[in-house]
């Protein structure tokens, strides 16, 4: 009872019978669609036609604010103008190639340097543990707390534009 043909290319489509009381309609030939449109169309528009016009009490009531413009538009907004890419000390020496850190020791003369800039970060912030071990960080920003960490661990902290 519930498959109803009749659609182009033979398609079945599932109807929810529950919904139209299809039986209490038998011998009334039209079943309360009318006579010349059959229950066939769209009547009140597809989709979300007439929203400010024959559906504005239920937009009003169940989507307000889905009309209209709010504030104003800036013209030459730069979202990402003051973005800075941040990386913490104890993700330093990731940075730095396998083969360096092998012959790097507590009292080592060639100590590594780690470019952030070149690695695409502009800050280093000093959450985590640094590895006591000396170093050269070149880095746009350097937080105090970073630095301080580094510097304890022999290391330098350049500032590079």
């Amino acid at each position: 009872r519930g498959w109803q043909n009749g659609r182009a290319g033979g398609q079945t489509t599932w109807m929810p019978t529950h919904l139209s009381k299809t039986r209490k309609h038998r011998g009334h030939v039209s079943a309360g669609h009318g006579r010349v449109g059959k229950h066939r169309k769209h009547p009140g528009g597809r989709g979300l036609a007439g929203g400010q016009h024959h559906h504005r009490t239920n937009f009003d009531k169940y989507h307000p604010g889905y009309f209209g413009k709010v504030g104003m538009r800036h013209y030459h907004f730069t979202r990402n103008a003051h973005l800075e890419r941040i990386i913490n000390v104890d993700k330093l020496w990731t940075l730095v190639p396998k083969e360096e850190k092998e012959g790097v020791n507590a009292d080592s003369d060639i100590v590594p340097v780690i470019d952030t800039l070149g690695a695409g970060y502009t800050k280093v912030l000093g959450n985590g543990l640094f590895p006591k071990l000396p170093c050269i960080v070149k880095a746009r920003f350097v937080s105090a707390r970073a630095e301080a960490k580094i510097k304890e661990a022999g290391g330098v902290v350049k500032l590079i534009a």
